[in-house]
């Protein structure tokens, strides 16, 4: 046995082969960027977003994933930043991508987000539509980010949520210049500033000069980061829906089998390793 599948033990047996494979692979490049998504991926949605917290293996392995030499840890997430550090709770060295990109915290806690005076009166103006809209449907409701809003419709029946959609889409769209709207799971976020987590990976990628990146999301908006993929990145897509990703489980709960045992490779390559001088 070597003393990768010493280290390994049966902590994969629970991970498709062909996604343990390819898990073996990207652990031994030189530097690896982890981007992972938090709402579920690293932590199960739930209907208040607040109460959110990664499952226990999931952050214990994004930790361990953290010590090992040549190895960075990002979430990368709609969230705001503010929202994401509360939930998430990492360690400071954890690099933090909010609101689809648009907000960073990288190895600087002084990085500072601003928006000019023209994305500022849209964004006022934006929050009036939409809070008459969450006003008028029940159990919808409207969250704040630093570039835009969120209109939440998790709580609210199937037909309140199409309506709350439709009637938020064509007025906005009809009050406010250059929106970016994307949609996710039971939300619609409207932004005044444009920027993907295909752009915001692609910025790691270059600011951690990685030489591979693992990427992991459950949502719609993933997917640009699954597209920004390249042949030696490895994507993994959690639940169900059309995706480019190179591999899918099912939950968070069967992809902390896979951080983990992403965590064990990666520990077992750095052991392996001739220590520089």
């Amino acid at each position: 046995m070597s003393s990768v599948d010493s280290r390994v033990g049966s902590s994969g047996s629970g991970v498709p082969r062909d996604l343990r494979d390819a898990l073996a692979q990207i652990a031994r490049t030189e530097r690896l960027l982890v981007a992972l998504d938090f709402d579920g991926t690293l932590a199960p949605v739930v209907d208040d977003p607040g109460k959110a917290r990664a499952l226990p293996e999931s952050r214990a392995a994004a930790e361990r994933l953290l010590e090992v030499r040549g190895t960075r840890v990002a979430l990368v997430s709609g969230r705001s930043i503010d929202s994401l550090e509360e939930v998430a709770g990492m360690s400071d060295e954890t690099l933090l991508v909010g609101s689809h990109g648009v907000e960073l915290r990288l190895d600087s806690p002084d990085d500072v987000f601003t928006l000019d005076e023209d994305e500022q009166d849209r964004l006022g103006l934006l929050g009036s539509v939409l809070d008459q809209v969450a006003d008028n449907v029940d159990e919808v409701w409207v969250e704040a980010k630093p570039a835009g809003f969120a209109l939440h419709t998790r709580l609210a029946t199937e037909k309140s949520s199409r309506i709350a959609h439709l009637v938020a889409l064509s007025e906005a769209r009809a009050e406010v210049n250059d929106l970016t709207v994307r949609r996710g799971k039971d939300v619609l976020e409207f932004s005044v500033r444009s920027t993907t987590k295909g752009e915001a990976v692609e910025h790691l990628r270059r600011y951690t000069s990685s030489t591979a990146v693992f990427y992991a999301g459950d949502d719609v908006t993933d997917e640009d980061a699954f597209e920004a993929l390249g042949s030696g990145d490895l994507g993994v897509k959690i639940g169900s829906g059309t995706t480019v990703a190179d591999h899918r489980v099912e939950g968070p709960e069967d992809f902390a089998h896979v951080l983990t045992l992403l965590a064990d490779l990666r520990e077992a390559w750095s052991e392996e390793r001739p220590q520089s001088n």
